[in-house]
């Protein structure tokens, strides 16, 4: 079954609440429609005749409940740029009375057309220049598959994209975000518990080796969003993931080249891992951040939550390596005074050796 989208949008400076009518009620002059539809979100109406053999659907979009103190909006004179559409549309016109916009059009679409996914929306003016619309539940929800024969509709929830946005956002906020500070604080810390080495090294290639695979993968999605938005830019955020990858790769070819303990450059190249690692980590935090700033400008606070919880997380983490900072240089103080002490009597008296006799 082929479905069409139609985007229907009607912009207006305040909202108020209207009176409750139904699609039924309403009447338009010289114009008579077959079927109409209560819609669900925004007090607005969709009435239509459809001719499923010639593909022509006239329609009447009226929404209820507006008010408007700019001449502009009763005049049409909104600056409202048409943009190309994948089928015909004619007869496009709007009337504004009564505290009601309504939406004439006839559609041409493809044949054998029995449905469609519709979304309405409206939003302020600012002047005559359409404004975003809110990101409140019930402008998240205007949109539903419409069957133009039976009148039955179905809820369209548009779960691709926002699936995807999610998986990007889990992904790379676990993988650079959670997994690659964890792999620090193991490599930095466990090393100076004896008993833990050489466990604390594969643990923390494991951690950063995974991090990476994951972090690829969500930069991954990241790549697709992005194509899937066209003319949406998310620059500072963009750029910042494209360094983690190029860092965290410098990472992974780094672990192949690492010479041996004993070896004059081995000095240079953990110098590099750690710089290198650091910046991986302190970038990774911060564009996380950013991820969550991006997409509260379309959504909102919808996802407040989940930077919260992803703020105890990090904050936890500090808290463990500021302790472990500590704890560890307490260790590393203690076994180092151990170690510089001589046994009493190596070397004569108190362990300082003997005083030379006097002849």
């Amino acid at each position: 079954m082929l479905r069409v989208v139609l985007g229907l949008s009607v912009l207006s400076c305040v909202l108020v609440t209207s009176s409750a009518q139904t699609c039924r009620n309403q009447t338009f002059s010289n114009r008579v429609f077959a079927t109409c539809r209560d819609l669900p979100q925004l007090t607005a109406y969709l009435h239509w005749t459809y001719d499923q053999a010639s593909g022509r659907l006239d329609i009447a979009f009226k929404h209820a409940g507006i008010t408007s103190t700019n001449s502009q909006m009763e005049a049409q004179g909104t600056t409202l740029e048409e943009g190309a559409i994948s089928y015909p549309v004619s007869g496009l016109s709007a009337t504004f009375e009564s505290n009601q916009v309504t939406i004439f059009a006839t559609l041409t679409l493809p044949n054998g057309t029995s449905s469609l996914v519709h979304v309405w929306q409206d939003g302020p003016l600012s002047g005559t220049t359409p404004q975003e619309h809110s990101h409140e539940t019930s402008h998240q929800n205007s949109k539903e598959i419409l069957d133009l024969l039976s009148g039955s509709s179905t809820q369209a929830t548009g779960n691709s994209r926002q699936k995807r946005r999610n998986t990007h956002g889990v992904l790379n906020a676990v993988s650079w975000g959670i997994l690659m500070p964890t792999g620090a604080i193991i490599a930095r810390y466990l090393k100076v518990f004896k008993s833990a080495d050489p466990a604390w090294f594969y643990l923390h290639i494991t951690c950063q080796a995974s991090a990476y695979i994951v972090g690829v993968s969500g930069f991954g999605t990241g790549l697709k969003l992005g194509s899937d938005s066209e003319g949406v830019e998310y620059d500072t955020h963009r750029a910042l993931g494209i360094v983690l990858v190029c860092l965290g790769t410098l990472q992974v070819f780094a672990l192949f080249l690492r010479p041996n303990k004993d070896h004059r450059y081995r000095v240079y190249w953990n110098v590099y891992h750690h710089l290198v690692g650091y910046a991986t980590i302190i970038i990774s935090v911060v564009n996380v951040f950013k991820g969550f700033d991006t997409i509260e400008i379309y959504v909102g606070d919808r996802y407040n939550s989940w930077k919260h919880a992803y703020i105890g997380i990090i904050g936890a983490l500090g808290g463990i390596a500021v302790f472990l900072e500590a704890f560890t240089w307490i260790i590393v103080f203690k076994r180092r005074k151990s170690e510089n002490k001589i046994p009493h009597g190596a070397n004569g008296v108190n362990g300082y050796g003997s005083r030379p006799q006097q002849v």
